[in-house]
């Protein structure tokens, strides 16, 4: 639910209305589509086909901004963190490879 706010004259009006999650499902299924379509470009051509899927591990909105950071069931490492910019209504894509995760005690 979001509360939106109405000022006519001097008098404030305050209702309540439900939140429309199609347009989340529409952002998620963008996102998605982004990567995949990467992914799909960036693979070795002289490999055969492979199948994969892509999922989203984290997502945020933050006024007309969403901020998704995606994987994929390929085992190679990859990680997608995409961006889309409400204002400019343009997404951004950074592509990142996993070398290593250890822990450094203190």
């Amino acid at each position: 639910m979001a509360i939106t706010s109405n000022r006519a004259m001097d008098t404030s009006v305050t209702e309540l209305t439900e939140y429309d999650s199609s347009l989340d499902f529409e952002m998620d299924a963008n996102a998605l589509e982004i990567v995949s379509t990467y992914i799909t470009e960036h693979l070795d051509k002289s490999d055969p086909p492979v199948k994969f899927s892509v999922y989203t591990v984290w997502k945020v909105k933050a006024l007309q901004n969403w901020k998704y950071c995606i994987s994929s069931t390929l085992y190679d490492g990859m990680y997608y963190e995409l961006t889309y910019n409400g204002d400019k209504k343009e997404w951004y894509l950074d592509a990142y490879k996993k070398f290593d995760n250890k822990v450094i005690k203190e």
